[in-house]
């Protein structure tokens, strides 16, 4: 008797670590296919490219290792950590006024009937006006000066926020909010404890959209009529007609945003996700 009562105890925990082991195995294989088919991807675009650099020669299309050695000249001059850190000041400022204006506007169309039917129309055509027009608008405004690219950058991200932050808030279960009403839940807790954890994942969707827009709106800006930053140095050298340093400046800015995406937007997601079964899953 006593044996027939430890033997399924003992067979659950082996279970569960035989099926938590296999789950590691798939997780660990996945990523390794992921990373195989990223560099298959690099390689492919690295022939692609000295195809290109053989086929229209080296003065249209500079070879990968001429653009290496000027992204190396760029940076041990000094004007990559000036000219990007002169950028990413514009731009988290632009993203940071959008998302000051962008969030409460989506909060409140997304909470009440009367603030979605006034703002809708005009959050609507915000977001499909081009980015150029907001760039050179800006430009008219506030001339030659970095108050410009801000203006550009806040003028096309506000939209996207408050639309996201919108959905998430009408994707909240309404039988939650009524249910932490009837036990006694402030409209505070209510806002804590329901609401910010169900708006999270559109509000990192509209943080990754945004920012991505954000940037190219800022150097695109700057390329019109910047005194500093990326894209006036990309028309310096349009100007100069350096091809090899226009595309440097273009793939350190590349990398620049995979840094951010990858080592700082991803991991700030999966922290904060982490209580979500597919985040767990992929961080096995």
């Amino acid at each position: 008797m006593t044996d027939q009562l430890v033997g399924p105890a003992l067979a659950a925990p082996t279970a569960d670590r035989d099926s938590e082991a296999g789950a590691r195995r798939t997780a660990r294989r996945r990523r390794w296919r992921q990373h195989g088919l990223l560099f298959l991807g690099w390689f492919a675009m690295f022939l692609l490219w000295e195809l290109g650099s053989w086929w229209f020669g080296s003065r249209l299309l500079p070879r990968p290792y001429e653009v290496v050695l000027a992204a190396v000249e760029i940076v041990e001059s000094g004007n990559f950590v000036t000219d990007f850190s002169a950028s990413v000041l514009k731009t988290f400022a632009g993203f940071g006024a959008a998302a000051a204006i962008g969030a409460p506007v989506g909060y409140l169309m997304g909470r009440y009937d009367y603030w979605r039917a006034f703002f809708h129309d005009g959050v609507t055509i915000a977001g499909t006006i081009p980015a150029i027009v907001y760039a050179v608008v800006s430009l008219v405004v506030f001339g030659l000066s970095n108050l410009g690219p801000i203006l550009a950058v806040a003028l096309v991200s506000a939209p996207y926020v408050a639309l996201n932050v919108a959905e998430g808030i009408r994707g909240v279960d309404r039988s939650l909010v009524t249910m932490s009403e009837a036990f006694g839940r402030t409209p505070r807790q209510i806002r804590r404890e329901v609401l910010l954890p169900t708006i999270v994942p559109f509000v990192f969707a509209a943080i990754r959209m945004c920012f991505a827009v954000a940037w190219k709106v800022e150097a695109l800006t700057e390329v019109f009529g910047g005194r500093n930053g990326v894209g006036f140095q990309i028309r310096t050298e349009y100007q100069l007609y350096d091809i090899g340093a226009v595309l440097a400046w273009m793939f350190l800015f590349i990398a620049f945003m995979l840094v951010i995406e990858r080592l700082v937007l991803a991991k700030a997601e999966a922290r904060l996700l982490a209580w979500r079964p597919e985040q767990r899953s992929s961080a096995l």
